[in-house]
């Protein structure tokens, strides 16, 4: 890459971390358009990083602003193939965190995977956890505290581990055409991982479930959205909606402000692209729960909306709202809105977080992103997760 494009790609970053979003797009479109350099961007230049940034402790500094990061990703597709190699660190009265990796068309991801103790009566369900950027599978099993609840309540947890040479700050790449749609790209390493330790444990296949912060929880949306046969509901924290970016300057409006446009419906069938299309069921067609700060300065608060609208499509459901307003046994104030309960679990939760920022909330301080003081989504997504199998039944 010559010496012109990294200096106008460097004050590009260099107003992004100051906010200044509308000159950063357009220091980026002018690096784009200089005829200098031409040959080298179409070579060096990659779509953007996710959400989260540096992994600084709520509530420290909890809204630091993106800072794109403009390396290299270089993953592509080939024929299926999967792959297991295994060593674990084991202690009986805690279960055992298992290290693995898994390998669907070439493309190779780590992950652990929480056992908890003890014999079950049945097969037990599977949570999907994906972790924003900066951080890993130890990191963001440790803020969520997801591996206690799996102990708790005996279910099985997945931490997918976005690789350093897919993104440098190993963000999941949801803003990646390649990565959007059924079969291809880290959606499919995501889907197939969590479907071969479905068979290798003898997980329950109707309760299959996925969640993610940030990127992660950007992610989450699209592998649910792409694999309403694998998974029975998922979780978004802090993350943006399905179709909402496929390049930088997308990406960082619609973090700056939410999707200009309406969501990409993602193809459901195996090697499919994304096709445009208006909000619809088929957008997000699986049970949906939300969580956002409505002091969110990394993904603006419009980007739950826009989840839950997903997940809503135009169906009768989006006028039964019920609206509950609620304080967190640490005092933090939330609105809670369901829709499509009945007689039965509701079919979508909205929570807004009042004064929180980017940051799990309820989370442990012995991990990045967490708002110990708010409600505990661990807790309130797995009740959520666990009111629903894939094939309707409760």
């Amino acid at each position: 890459m010559n010496r012109a494009f990294q200096n106008l790609m460097r004050n590009a970053a260099r107003l992004t971390r100051g906010v200044q979003m509308n000159a950063a797009v357009a220091a980026i479109q002018r690096a784009m358009r200089a005829g200098q350099v031409a040959a080298a961007a179409a070579a060096a230049v990659r779509p953007v990083p996710s959400p989260a940034v540096r992994p600084v402790r709520y509530p420290t500094a909890p809204d630091q602003p993106l800072e794109p990061d403009l390396g290299p990703g270089h993953d592509q597709d080939h024929p299926h193939e999967n792959e297991h190699e295994h060593d674990h660190d084991h202690d009986q009265d805690r279960g055992e965190f298992l290290h693995g990796s898994h390998t669907h068309a070439s493309l190779s991801r780590h992950y652990k995977l929480y056992v908890p103790p003890g014999a079950a009566a049945g097969p037990r369900p599977l949570v999907v956890m994906l972790h924003g950027c900066t951080q890993d599978p130890d990191d963001f099993a440790a803020g969520t505290g997801m591996n206690a609840m799996a102990r708790e309540q005996s279910f099985y947890v997945l931490y997918p581990a976005q690789a350093q040479a897919a993104n440098p700050s190993r963000c999941w790449n949801w803003f990646k055409h390649n990565h959007q749609s059924r079969g291809r790209g880290e959606t499919a390493v995501i889907a197939t991982m969590a479907q071969a330790v479905m068979r290798e444990h003898g997980i329950d296949p109707e309760r299959i479930y996925i969640a993610g912060l940030s990127a992660g929880g950007a992610m989450a949306a699209l592998v649910a959205a792409a694999y309403p046969d694998v998974f029975a509901a998922v979780g978004v924290h802090s993350g943006l909606t399905p179709g909402a970016a496929r390049t930088l300057p997308e990406a960082l409006e619609a973090m700056r402000g939410g999707a200009a446009a309406p969501p990409l419906s993602p193809g459901l069938r195996a090697g499919a692209a994304f096709e445009a299309g208006p909000s619809g069921p088929n957008v997000l067609p699986v049970p949906t729960i939300v969580f956002h700060g409505d002091h969110d300065r990394t993904v603006h608060p419009r980007n739950g909306e826009q989840v839950v609208a997903a997940a809503l499509g135009e169906g009768a459901i989006a006028a039964a709202a019920v609206v509950e307003q609620g304080v967190s046994p640490k005092g933090q104030r939330y609105t809670r809105r369901t829709y499509g309960a009945g007689s039965g679990p509701a079919m979508v939760e909205h929570w807004l977080l009042h004064g929180a920022g980017h940051a799990w909330a309820g989370g442990q301080a012995g991990g990045s992103y967490t708002d110990p003081v708010g409600p505990d989504a661990t807790r309130e997504m797995l009740r959520f997760f666990l009111g629903h199998r894939r094939y309707g039944g409760h």
